[in-house]
């Protein structure tokens, strides 16, 4: 079994037209040997994302799911003008190939670049790879150095100043996903109204403006299969802009699962953060604000926006589930976790203001009764 990250097989209802395709990247110029192995990522929550495997060249085609709720998450052009133009400044992007815009050769925009060749961190690590404690130490710290690197690259006076609106950012953020998370609701999940409240009464100033990745992860991580602790690229740009570093840092947390975590925190985890040398998330957060000097007067309010903007994402896409805009049986579940972000949401507040105590309290006797039936 190889360690290197490859597609699987492209899933029931998600098949790609690949003679329009071809056809399209031929008219466009792209030279194509053979003929093309179709394979798709894991994963799909958001955009899709196929592999296509010439004998010259090897291609990763990004396209929005089917049944969008929030289009304007799923923007293509968007996705490939942020990579095409942030690769100078940080060099370990995939090199953009191609732009379609014309919805009538597969119904959607879409954009082709070029695989780069890596092992993708999941779940879980490859056992091949039989990295130590150490190691994993070193890959830990390696993957947030290269957040860091991202949060110091010099955007002013070039083109990537136009990625947001910059100054502004948290307030932005808490209000909009407060309205997304309003329209996405479904009558199974919680309404978050008491975390929502909270977020807007502790809403702080921005720290500083930079170019953030909002989607930072091990599994948008390839590591060098040589070397497989060093960082060779980051993928899935399709939410960057100009915000709060310090943002981009409480959304990651989000998803980093540690050893410590209940069961059924641990059952959404999709990333090695649980392996013996992963930094727990007080030190990620400890490391990076040594790093980088900032000082957070109350870092609950970025690692609690982290948590609910996380439900959000996960509610939005579970909302076309619900609807039966897709039957992906990956998203089938997806109320129940966002119950279990709410009540970590409120464990988090409640060190805070002791009202959330009894909300606690509530929520946990209801999701013991769903995790019952």
């Amino acid at each position: 079994m190889s360690v290197i990250d490859i597609g699987g097989q492209v899933r029931k209802g998600e098949e790609l037209d690949i003679q329009a395709v071809e056809t399209w990247l031929t008219q466009q110029g792209v030279q194509l040997q053979g003929t093309a192995q179709v394979t798709q990522y894991s994963g799909g929550a958001s955009n899709w994302t196929y592999r296509l495997q010439y004998d010259n060249v090897d291609l990763i085609l990004r396209r929005p799911p089917k049944g969008t709720k929030a289009k304007s998450a799923h923007d293509m052009v968007r996705e490939y003008t942020v990579q095409k133009e942030l690769t100078p400044f940080y060099p370990v992007l995939p090199e953009m190939v191609v732009l379609c815009q014309d919805e009538g050769v597969i119904g959607c925009d879409f954009y082709v670049m070029k695989r780069i060749e890596g092992i993708i961190p999941r779940a879980n690590l490859p056992k091949e790879l039989q990295l130590d404690e150490a190691q994993v130490h070193e890959l830990c710290i390696n993957v947030l150095d290269k957040l860091i690197e991202l949060h110091q690259v010099p955007y002013q006076g070039t083109a990537l100043e136009k990625l947001g609106k910059g100054e502004g950012y948290c307030r932005r953020q808490v209000e909009g996903w407060d309205s997304r998370y309003a329209k996405a609701h479904t009558p199974n999940v919680p309404d978050f109204a008491f975390v929502r409240q909270w977020l807007l009464d502790n809403i702080p100033a921005d720290s500083s403006t930079c170019v953030i990745h909002n989607d930072w992860r091990f599994d948008n991580i390839v590591l060098d299969p040589a070397q497989p602790t060093k960082v060779i690229g980051v993928l899935d740009w399709e939410m960057a802009t100009l915000g709060d570093p310090l943002m981009d840092l409480g959304s990651a947390l989000a998803y980093w699962v540690q050893q410590d975590d209940d069961a059924l925190m641990k059952s959404t985890r999709r990333q090695p953060t649980n392996l013996k040398g992963m930094l727990t998330r007080q030190q990620v957060v400890d490391y990076y604000l040594s790093k980088t000097g900032l000082q957070p007067e109350n870092w609950s309010f970025y690692e609690v926006f982290g948590l609910f903007r996380l439900a959000g994402i996960a509610q939005q896409i579970y909302y076309r589930y619900y609807h039966q805009q897709t039957d992906n049986p990956a998203f089938k579940d997806f109320w129940i976790v966002i119950h279990a972000l709410h009540i970590r949401a409120l464990q988090l507040i409640a060190q805070q203001d002791s009202e959330a105590n009894t909300l606690i309290q509530e929520f946990s006797a209801k999701l013991q009764d769903i995790l019952k039936q």
